[in-house]
Protein backbone atom coordinates (compact mmCIF):
# COMPACT_ATOMS: atom_id res chain seq x y z
CA UNK A 1 0.00 0.00 0.00
CA UNK A 2 1.34 3.53 -0.84
CA UNK A 3 -0.20 7.16 -0.28
CA UNK A 4 -0.57 7.67 -3.99
CA UNK A 5 -2.77 4.49 -4.32
CA UNK A 6 -4.44 3.56 -1.31
CA UNK A 7 -8.15 5.03 -0.81
CA UNK A 8 -9.43 6.45 2.82
CA UNK A 9 -11.89 3.70 2.36
CA UNK A 10 -9.58 0.88 1.87
CA UNK A 11 -7.41 2.09 5.10
CA UNK A 12 -10.54 2.20 7.47
CA UNK A 13 -11.88 -1.43 6.24
CA UNK A 14 -8.05 -2.81 6.94
CA UNK A 15 -8.14 -1.52 10.55
CA UNK A 16 -11.91 -2.39 10.96
CA UNK A 17 -10.99 -6.12 9.95
CA UNK A 18 -7.76 -6.32 12.16
CA UNK A 19 -10.18 -5.18 14.76
CA UNK A 20 -13.58 -7.90 13.91
CA UNK A 21 -10.31 -10.52 13.52
CA UNK A 22 -9.85 -9.67 16.96
CA UNK A 23 -12.96 -9.40 18.72
CA UNK A 24 -11.97 -6.04 19.77
CA UNK A 25 -14.87 -3.94 18.96
CA UNK A 26 -16.52 -4.29 22.88
CA UNK A 27 -12.93 -2.67 24.42
CA UNK A 28 -13.05 0.34 20.92
CA UNK A 29 -15.07 2.77 23.02
CA UNK A 30 -14.98 6.63 22.05
CA UNK A 31 -12.98 7.35 25.18
CA UNK A 32 -10.43 4.20 24.99
CA UNK A 33 -10.03 5.73 21.56
CA UNK A 34 -9.49 9.11 22.07
CA UNK A 35 -7.21 8.38 24.81
CA UNK A 36 -5.27 5.88 22.72
CA UNK A 37 -4.65 8.38 20.32
CA UNK A 38 -3.37 10.85 23.11
CA UNK A 39 -0.82 8.50 24.18
CA UNK A 40 0.43 7.12 20.77
CA UNK A 41 1.04 10.88 20.44
CA UNK A 42 2.70 11.41 23.29
CA UNK A 43 4.78 8.50 22.18
CA UNK A 44 5.25 9.94 18.84
CA UNK A 45 6.77 13.62 20.65
CA UNK A 46 8.78 11.57 23.21
CA UNK A 47 11.06 11.22 19.70
CA UNK A 48 11.50 14.83 19.98
CA UNK A 49 11.16 15.86 23.41
CA UNK A 50 13.99 17.93 24.29
CA UNK A 51 16.04 18.34 21.15
CA UNK A 52 16.40 21.42 19.21
CA UNK A 53 15.00 22.01 15.90
CA UNK A 54 18.18 20.94 14.39
CA UNK A 55 18.35 17.91 16.31
CA UNK A 56 15.38 16.81 15.24
CA UNK A 57 15.66 17.49 11.93
CA UNK A 58 18.87 15.43 12.29
CA UNK A 59 17.38 12.35 14.46
CA UNK A 60 14.77 11.98 11.25
CA UNK A 61 16.95 11.39 9.14
CA UNK A 62 18.39 8.28 11.01
CA UNK A 63 16.95 5.28 9.36
CA UNK A 64 15.95 3.68 13.04
CA UNK A 65 14.98 6.84 14.73
CA UNK A 66 12.64 6.98 11.26
CA UNK A 67 11.11 3.70 11.29
CA UNK A 68 9.96 4.47 14.96
CA UNK A 69 8.68 7.36 14.13
CA UNK A 70 6.16 5.94 11.30
CA UNK A 71 5.28 2.98 13.57
CA UNK A 72 4.13 5.49 16.06
CA UNK A 73 2.43 7.62 13.23
CA UNK A 74 0.82 4.53 12.10
CA UNK A 75 -0.45 3.65 15.34
CA UNK A 76 -2.29 7.02 15.50
CA UNK A 77 -3.77 6.99 12.20
CA UNK A 78 -4.88 3.33 13.14
CA UNK A 79 -6.42 4.58 16.53
CA UNK A 80 -8.08 7.39 14.66
CA UNK A 81 -9.21 4.89 11.71
CA UNK A 82 -10.90 2.76 14.64
CA UNK A 83 -12.78 6.35 16.25
CA UNK A 84 -14.17 6.92 12.94
CA UNK A 85 -15.10 3.86 12.12
CA UNK A 86 -17.05 3.24 15.21
CA UNK A 87 -18.43 6.88 15.11
CA UNK A 88 -19.14 6.58 11.48
CA UNK A 89 -17.64 10.01 11.07
CA UNK A 90 -16.85 10.71 6.94
CA UNK A 91 -12.77 11.21 7.93
CA UNK A 92 -12.64 13.04 4.11
CA UNK A 93 -15.35 14.71 4.17
CA UNK A 94 -14.51 15.80 7.77
CA UNK A 95 -10.94 16.90 7.03
CA UNK A 96 -12.69 18.85 3.90
CA UNK A 97 -14.59 20.75 6.12
CA UNK A 98 -12.23 21.54 8.32
CA UNK A 99 -10.14 23.00 5.80
CA UNK A 100 -12.42 25.34 4.33
CA UNK A 101 -13.04 26.83 7.55
CA UNK A 102 -9.36 27.43 8.38
CA UNK A 103 -9.32 29.20 5.05
CA UNK A 104 -11.65 31.36 6.38
CA UNK A 105 -10.12 31.83 9.40
CA UNK A 106 -6.56 31.96 8.21
CA UNK A 107 -6.98 33.75 5.36
CA UNK A 108 -3.73 32.72 3.30
CA UNK A 109 -3.12 36.45 2.33
CA UNK A 110 -3.12 37.51 6.00
CA UNK A 111 -0.91 34.78 7.61
CA UNK A 112 1.59 33.69 4.87
CA UNK A 113 4.77 33.53 6.47
CA UNK A 114 3.42 33.65 10.14
CA UNK A 115 1.32 31.71 12.55
CA UNK A 116 -0.03 33.91 14.68
CA UNK A 117 -4.53 34.19 13.82
CA UNK A 118 -5.04 37.49 12.00
CA UNK A 119 -6.43 40.17 14.04
CA UNK A 120 -10.50 40.52 14.38
CA UNK A 121 -11.74 42.58 11.89
CA UNK A 122 -13.85 45.56 13.35
CA UNK A 123 -17.83 44.56 12.35
CA UNK A 124 -19.17 46.94 10.04
CA UNK A 125 -21.76 49.35 10.90
CA UNK A 126 -24.56 47.50 9.51
CA UNK A 127 -23.76 43.75 11.22
CA UNK A 128 -24.90 44.50 14.17
CA UNK A 129 -28.21 45.23 12.99
CA UNK A 130 -28.32 41.61 11.89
Amino acid sequence: MQDETTALADLKRLVAEFVAEREWGKYHRPKNLAMSIAIEAAELMEHFQWLTPTEADSAVADTATRREVADEMADILAFLLSLANRLEIDLAAALEAKMHANERKYPADEVRGHYERPRARPASPDSSRR
